[in-house]
């Protein structure tokens, strides 16, 4: 295959950037798109040429680090998977792509296609936890949790942060990643003591970054490479009107 990339380069936060036209031939269908830059880089820096910067670590679709939008598309053309995960195989022969970094107020571009996603870090410090008395570590199934309510818990706590919820929403709004983080313990006896206060915490973290609000568009659950629903967010609307109700915040 030989296709044509797009790249977004930016040079530093500070500055202005572009989308520069890559030519790469000799392409496998089965390289990764990750594979394909690494590619390009090889040969950019053989030309003494400034090498793409990209984020990038376990390459297994499980870190969530390697967040692109291609084409438009949040990880991409194919559902369900992060861009690691996205092969040649999905475009065409003499295909133009172009390649650019999460777009979101928070998400501050620091060099060509990363971002600083440190905002979701602060979200989950400000209330993303449990407490854990000091003892003895209790019994197997000492608590017992219904089935349909583990289930639930574990299907929001698969949100590995990649931020592609953000980047897909037109409001730049990270309410399906809040609200996966806030449902995940607050399903769970364990995270029933902070559960008001969770709620309250991670909203103004949350808004305090300046991301926006949720309008209900659905653009997040659609490029979630975990396939996370909306329902989490209604979830954590119900968390965070409760504490209103009992008197936090």
């Amino acid at each position: 295959m030989n296709i044509t990339l797009r790249v977004w380069r930016q040079d530093s936060p500070s500055s202005r950037g572009r989308l520069v036209s890559y030519g790469v031939d000799g392409v496998s269908p089965d390289m990764s798109f990750l594979e394909v830059l690494d590619t390009l880089n090889e040969r950019l820096t053989l030309a003494g040429d400034v090498p793409i910067a990209f984020d990038s670590d376990c390459r297994e679709g499980i870190c969530g680090s390697c967040g692109l939008v291609i084409d438009g598309v949040a990880h991409g053309p194919l559902p369900l998977v992060t861009t690691c995960q996205l092969h040649m195989r999905s475009f065409a022969d003499g295909a133009v792509i172009d390649v650019e970094p999460w777009r979101a107020a928070p998400f501050t571009v620091v060099k060509d296609l990363v971002v600083d996603r440190g905002a979701l870090d602060r979200i989950i410090a400000a209330g993303g936890y449990i407490s854990v008395p000091t003892g003895a570590a209790p019994d197997a199934h000492a608590v017992p949790v219904a089935k349909a309510t583990a289930d639930h818990a574990f299907d929001a706590a698969t949100c590995i942060g990649c931020g592609a919820c953000v980047a897909a929403c037109p409001n730049g709004s990270a309410a399906l990643f809040l609200g996966a983080k806030i449902t995940h313990l607050g399903d769970l006896p364990q995270g029933q003591p902070e559960r008001d206060s969770r709620a309250i915490s991670m909203v103004e973290a949350h808004d305090g970054e300046g991301f926006g609000g949720c309008t209900q568009i659905g653009e997040c659950t659609a490029v979630c490479p975990q396939g996370i629903g909306l329902d989490v967010i209604s979830r954590y609307h119900h968390d965070v009107l409760a504490a209103l109700i009992h008197g936090e915040g």
